[in-house]
């Protein structure tokens, strides 16, 4: 029986809650939009520094005061009125030339335009059937990180959350692929072999943390990890990695994994790849690279050396929400040889049934930990077609060239102690200190250095922790910052120290 009303042209009372082919619905995410749009140009406008300066206390307690829902809802317009203040102003403004804490870079515009398109097509990248322009977007995307890195057609790749992940996803192919060589042990199916007390993971002193925690969620626990001595430029030393290795065999262990770091996070340093990946294929080692910071470099005009040898990598890491100027969050995982994948891959009848595999049809989830993922390629892939490879390379060169000025300023400057006078990327190192004995503990003032000047807004910077002493680091990621901003923001440096010095410290 028909009803006189076709389904296409049917309202409901939920029309303006949702994007659709409607009048309603497009009216109603174009009011939304602009209204957004407005709101957030308004903030931007009248932002003069990286962040308001409030306490952790006056932020929550503004943030409970809209912690309310009501039964009939309220506008978009009522909602953003009510979040200027308490969630908009609040927050850090990543992008101001003053903000330079940590590995946070800025987003491109066509990455913020892109999650706009990510959140409203929605899609899932675990099967094709949620996913299915995406799906080849990302294998496109993939392919050219592939082409660009210098990786063999076996290579492949999957987009991750970011270093966390990917870090993740390497270890535990590289566990896995060495308990199936060495004892045609099956870890997917059988859990860890007997001996798997004895697996060990090598990485300098100066690696991500998330080494470790890999090891812990791997079951093979932060026991198994042991850390190579660095150099005096904070790189893996070659000397100690041979000597681990011997001490190692004579103690009747059995290291897997060999991690080399591309960008340690306060230092920038390069671990040796060329020997490191020579090291590994004597040893019969899995190489996995750390590339989430350097791996930016892939695109820079003048530092593309720096990458020697990364093509060797078993498996690598790359963040594209750092030097390649994404929103958070956007990684991949590459690895050199495809096969590799099935140690995680597993088929559900509903989502990657082996017939889709037989039929050509690409399921996602078979590469990656995670099920559900964000169509995060979109971000990149607008970027780079819009922003243009050439200007990419020289964004990049430009935060490495203001790198170097920096450290080179610091280096005259009096009562700075700079810890790497020719930074490896774009990360700077030094604390205050004075030259003549005041009797204050200068941990206590570079750590009351750095709170000072984040609650006032002059200049948002990080502090950090090297041989047991506070440190003071500059992570210059963004291409606006400009020489002048360096000599302001030493400027507040030097200031805030002389006032803490003279009576304020106590009441930091």
């Amino acid at each position: 029986m028909s009803t006189g009303i076709t389904l296409k042209n049917k309202k409901t009372a939920f029309d303006s809650f949702f994007l659709h082919q409607g009048g309603e619905g497009l009216a109603a995410f174009e009011k939304g939009m602009e209204q957004v749009s407005n709101k957030l140009k308004e903030v931007y406008s009248d932002t003069g520094q990286p962040f308001i300066g409030k306490t952790p206390s006056e932020i929550e307690k503004e943030i409970a005061g809209i912690m309310h829902f009501s039964g009939e809802g309220q506008s978009i317009q009522e909602v953003l009125e009510e979040i200027e203040g308490p969630v908009l102003r609040n927050s850090l403004h990543i992008s101001h030339e003053k903000s330079m804490a940590h590995l946070h870079c800025p987003p491109l515009l066509p990455g913020i335009i892109g999650e706009c398109i990510i959140g409203t097509l929605n899609q899932s990248m675990d099967s094709w059937d949620q996913s299915t322009a995406a799906t080849y977007v990302e294998e496109g995307m993939v392919d050219w990180l592939k082409e660009t890195v210098g990786y063999p057609e076996t290579s492949d790749g999957v987009f991750t959350s970011g270093g966390t992940q990917s870090n993740y996803m390497g270890l535990l192919l590289a566990r896995d692929s060495f308990c199936d060589k060495h004892w045609g042990h099956n870890v997917q199916k059988q859990g860890l072999p007997a001996d798997f007390q004895r697996l060990r993971i090598l990485c300098s002193e100066d690696a991500h943390f998330t080494v470790k925690k890999s090891a812990s969620q791997l079951g093979l626990g932060e026991q198994a990890v042991i850390t190579v001595k660095t150099d005096e430029h904070h790189r893996m030393c070659l000397n100690d990695v041979q000597a681990v290795l011997k001490r190692l065999e004579e103690d009747g262990m059995l290291p897997f994994a060999l991690v080399a770091t591309c960008g340690t996070t306060d230092f920038g340093s390069i671990d040796p790849l060329p020997e490191l990946d020579s090291i590994a294929e004597k040893k019969g080692l899995w190489f996995h690279v750390d590339a989430a910071f350097g791996g930016g470099l892939l695109l820079s005009h003048s530092h593309r050396d720096k990458l020697e040898n990364l093509e060797k990598a078993d498996s690598m890491t790359i963040d594209f929400h750092k030097l390649f100027y994404q929103p958070v969050s956007c990684g991949a995982f590459m690895v050199k040889d495809r096969r590799h994948f099935r140690f995680l891959s597993h088929h559900a009848d509903y989502l990657n049934p082996e017939k889709d595999e037989d039929e050509g049809i690409v399921n996602l989830v078979t590469k990656s930990t995670s099920t559900t993922r964000r169509f995060d390629a979109l971000k990149l892939y607008l970027s780079l077609k819009t922003v243009g490879l050439e200007t990419f390379g020289k964004m990049i060169d430009r935060t490495m060239v203001l790198a170097s000025y920096a450290a080179g300023y610091l280096a005259g400057l009096d009562n700075i102690e700079l810890k790497n006078k020719h930074p490896e990327i774009n990360t700077i190192i030094f604390r205050y200190q004075a030259e003549t004995e005041i009797g204050i503990d200068f941990n206590e003032l570079n750590r009351a250095i750095q709170q000072t000047l984040l609650h006032e807004g002059k200049g948002v910077f990080a502090k950090t922790s090297i041989d047991g002493e506070t440190f003071l680091k500059l992570t210059l990621l963004n291409p606006r910052t400009s020489e002048e901003d360096i000599h302001e923001l030493m400027d507040e440096i030097e200031k805030t120290a002389i006032q803490l010095m003279n009576g304020g410290l106590a009441r930091v």
